[in-house]
């Protein structure tokens, strides 16, 4: 457009025409994209194709009732280690940050302690603790007991994998509830005291509720971490998820396709525990942005329907008004 034709249509309507804006091309992204493709493509065909992988075997097991029964089991043993570890894991975050040395102490070596060792070591010591402790007695320390029970029968294989499961995350969670109260600034703590709130209600009001947008994303990494963690309760005969697919190959020797049934029903559980804690990391993240992060349906809706061409507004000439 030339210059007479442009003062003409700014004389005429007060604001210059709308420039489309042509995208800079990037050929290496498809030259990339194109790779991707066929690799993928690649691979695809071939796990299709080969018959060794049994895909017959694998769809009449997936539904099959010991593997949905060591599927629940595996789900329990997650949710009760878990729910155990973030509990004693905030209790442990809060002693390490008090001022009483032999109680921030006590906190460090229980974490030196549990992080230091292997969590296969720590199943294995909870299911032959009975070789210790014959016998579990509670009571007045260095008085009498009130609580007698056989160890064998207390601290069953199912009860060594939750205590030896819960008390491990346990460790990691102090650490990660520690940072994250840790990031909240002291000023916070400062003006809760000025106004009159108890150590407790600072920390449970004030400083709890700021430090989740830290705690989250590693906590959401540990729940995850801990499904696949479960699956080596298998060494102390728990029957969960992998433990039940061993033992139906262990008859029809169809050892690939049963751990093919495991590692799917791995990946959907892990699958739906990403989904739930982007949305939880998107709710507490709320006031630390101007703009939510879009969700995958906005953002599938926003390359769907979104124009091809921006359109670029020159700013107004000489005093026009911007529309």
């Amino acid at each position: 457009m030339s210059t007479s034709d442009t003062a003409d249509t700014l004389a005429a309507t007060g604001r210059p025409d709308e420039i489309k804006a042509v995208p800079v091309r990037h050929p290496g992204r498809w030259v990339a994209t194109a790779i991707i493709v066929v690799v993928l493509a690649a691979v695809g065909n071939s796990v299709a194709t080969n018959s060794r992988f049994e895909w017959g075997v694998v769809g009449h097991f997936f539904f099959s009732s010991r593997i949905l029964d060591g599927l629940v089991l595996t789900l329990e043993l997650t949710a009760v280690a878990m729910v155990i570890g973030i509990a004693f894991g905030a209790v442990l975050a809060v002693m390490r940050l008090s001022p009483n040395p032999l109680v921030s102490g006590s906190s460090w070596v229980y974490v030196w302690f549990f992080r230091g060792t292997p969590l296969l070591v720590q199943i294995l010591f909870w299911y032959a603790i009975a070789a210790l402790y014959p016998r579990v007695n509670l009571g007045i320390p260095f008085g009498p007991a009130f609580i007698h029970a056989n160890a064998n029968e207390l601290i069953t294989p199912v009860t060594a994998a939750i205590l030896a499961l819960g008390l491990n995350e346990a460790a990691y969670m102090a650490e990660i509830v520690r940072a994250g109260i840790l990031s909240v600034d002291e000023g916070q703590t400062e003006a809760a005291q000025a106004l009159g709130f108890t150590r407790l209600q600072t920390m449970r009001r004030i400083v709890l509720p700021q430090a989740m947008r830290v705690i989250l994303p590693p906590t959401g990494n540990e729940t995850i971490s801990m499904l696949k963690n479960t699956a080596l309760v298998s060494v102390i005969s728990v029957t969960e998820l992998l433990f039940a697919a061993q033992q139906i190959y262990d008859v029809n020797y169809k050892t690939i396709p049963l751990l093919l049934v495991a590692s799917i029903w791995y990946l959907i559980v892990t699958t739906v525990l990403s989904i739930g804690q982007y949305y939880l990391e998107r709710h507490y993240g709320r006031g630390s942005s101007r703009e939510q992060p879009l969700t995958l349906l906005q953002r599938v809706r926003g390359n769907l329907f979104s124009s091809r061409h921006a359109t670029v507004e020159v700013p107004g000439v000489g005093g026009s008004p911007n529309r």
